[in-house]
């Protein structure tokens, strides 16, 4: 039995990860097909990625994909080096971090848009329209 491991959790979120992929696959799928129904069915389509819940969506898509990509090195390290399986426990930690760290300022630039002018406030940003009053 795993009890928690890394070992198990990483098994865990690469299987979840996979399926998030998998299910925007399809999602990605009927999108690209409204095309078929004509501009202005693809164009009503379109709109709803500009809901601040399917960003978010979006967002643990991206966070999914880096996950498992990252998570898809580390087990390719632990199947073909030799020192793979003694630094398994270690290189989980690295590939969470690097994951952290990547997915940040993915998620501001993702989210940018809904922050509106309170972006302004912390990173001025060439090009950023500030409402008027503001």
């Amino acid at each position: 039995m795993y009890k928690g491991q890394s070992g198990m959790w990483s098994w865990l979120f690469h299987r979840i990860t996979g399926l998030g992929l998998l299910l925007f696959l399809f999602i990605h799928i009927v999108d690209i097909s409204l095309l078929s129904f004509g501009p202005l069915v693809y164009n009503a389509g379109i709109l709803l990625f500009d809901l601040v819940i399917v960003r978010l969506l979006s967002l643990a898509l991206v966070g999914a994909a880096f996950y498992h990509a990252f998570n898809g090195i580390r087990i390719i390290l632990i199947d073909f080096w030799s020192k793979g399986v003694r630094y398994q426990r270690s290189m989980f930690a690295i590939v969470v971090v690097i994951t952290i760290l990547v997915f940040i300022p993915i998620a501001f630039v993702i989210l940018l848009p809904k922050l509106g002018s309170l972006a302004y406030w912390f990173v001025a940003i060439p090009g950023l329209t500030v409402p008027a009053g503001h």
